[in-house]
């Protein structure tokens, strides 16, 4: 007597899919038990050269920890993977509301504080460029007056001597 399998004695049935798994994962015979998951989009390939930090507002930092406060264990997960953050975002969020710095969670501007200008530094650094300038004629003035002097030395002229006085008379 031949053993004919199920499917062959009974209409209707059908057999199972089989895997070709690899040698190292053995054969299964099952049915499928759980669907594949509907494909996702693909991912945008691009991505900015340059990575942008996220700031938050401090309405929004309150109303995710106000979420994160009232849901369950599992919430708390489904809130951060909603909103693509961190469990590192809601500890040191948390930290700064029980502090009691409600200025801290508004964003804070990063890097040095901004120096107070003096009003008066662009009129020093004018007059600098300017003093800077009238020295480098005077030094030109000096050369040429000693070139003279040396000239009229060479050719035996005599100059007056000019006074010092500051009076124009």
């Amino acid at each position: 007597m031949k053993i004919e399998p199920i499917m062959m004695r009974e209409p209707g049935l059908v057999a199972p899919k089989r895997s070709g798994g690899e040698r190292s994962e053995p054969e299964r015979s099952a049915g499928e038990t759980n669907p594949a998951p509907p494909p996702r989009p693909p991912a945008e390939p691009e991505v900015s050269s340059k990575a942008v930090r996220r700031k938050f507002s401090a309405a929004y930092k309150r109303r995710i920890l106000r979420e994160a406060d009232e849901g369950g264990p599992g919430g708390i997960a489904a809130l951060l993977r909603r909103e693509g953050l961190y469990s590192s975002h809601l500890t040191s969020w948390r930290r700064q509301r029980e502090s009691g710095e409600i200025a801290s969670l508004q964003p804070r501007k990063r890097g040095k504080k901004p120096v107070a200008r003096n009003p008066l530094s662009g009129e020093v650094q004018r007059l600098t460029r300017e003093t800077q300038r009238l020295q480098k004629r005077l030094h030109q003035a000096e050369t040429i007056v000693a070139v003279q002097k040396k000239l009229c030395d060479l050719l035996g002229l005599t100059v007056p001597p000019i006074e010092q006085n500051g009076s124009d008379e």
